[in-house]
């Protein structure tokens, strides 16, 4: 199984929101991103890979005003109050997710540790390059756990691609001048967490015992800054 980080998920109360603090905060307009009609959400992306992160990209996401009300629970915790209250003024960081070759397994081996992670649920959006595809781990509550700091799961394409890789969104992100330099795991169970990500194959992510926190570490126009969730 290789599992390696994948996108670091912002959250905003409105995409006009995001976009200006995008600007204020690094000095860059975030690229297109697009709809999800089964979530009621949209988005924008921007690419911060490096060698050590070759796939990495940030999504800041919001609830679409324009999209009907969800039939199920938004990802991400989206429709939990706590959340949105924390948004309202500015976006934070809430998550991370992972990308892996083989999201059963990866499912199955947290849930051998007792936990779940949720049910493997596909989706798509069109792009300028075609019809992106994935499968992705969502709760039916929605919820992320361990207060955002155990990701989700990602696999990009379908069982029939040879190059599920094709269409992954980093390839239709042009360089932003943002670059991931690192993200780094406090948490009450970190024992619990190490033994999930040493069961996923995830490696490069340090987890220490403190308070529920992802802080992401970013090289920016506007210099090296951190992003943290700080529990929300």
């Amino acid at each position: 199984m290789k599992t390696q980080i994948d996108h670091l998920v912002v959250v905003a109360h409105t995409l006009e929101q995001g976009v200006q603090w995008c600007k204020d905060k690094m000095g860059i307009i975030p690229g297109p991103g697009g709809e999800h009609e089964r979530f009621g959400t949209h988005n924008r992306l921007f690419k911060i890979a490096t060698p050590a992160n070759p796939f990495a990209y940030c999504e800041i996401i919001a609830i679409n005003p324009a999209a009907r009300v969800p039939a199920c629970a938004r990802w991400f915790d989206m429709d939990d109050p706590a959340l949105q209250a924390a948004v309202a003024t500015e976006p934070k960081l809430a998550h991370f997710v992972v990308n892996t070759n083989d999201i059963v397994d990866a499912r199955q081996a947290l849930l051998g540790l007792g936990i779940e992670r949720g049910p493997v649920a596909t989706a798509n959006r069109r792009t300028c390059r075609g019809l992106l595809q994935w499968q992705i781990t969502v709760r039916d509550d929605g919820q992320r756990l361990f207060n955002g700091v155990l990701p989700t799961l990602i696999q990009w394409g379908t069982q029939d691609d040879e190059d599920p890789m094709r269409l992954h969104p980093r390839n239709t992100l042009g360089r932003s001048g943002v670059s991931l330099s690192g993200i780094s795991i406090t948490h009450p169970s970190a024992d619990k967490l190490q033994a999930s990500y040493a069961a996923l194959g995830l490696t490069g992510v340090p987890i220490v015992c403190g308070p529920a926190n992802i802080t992401a570490t970013l090289r920016t126009p506007k210099g090296i800054i951190e992003l943290q969730s700080l529990g929300t």
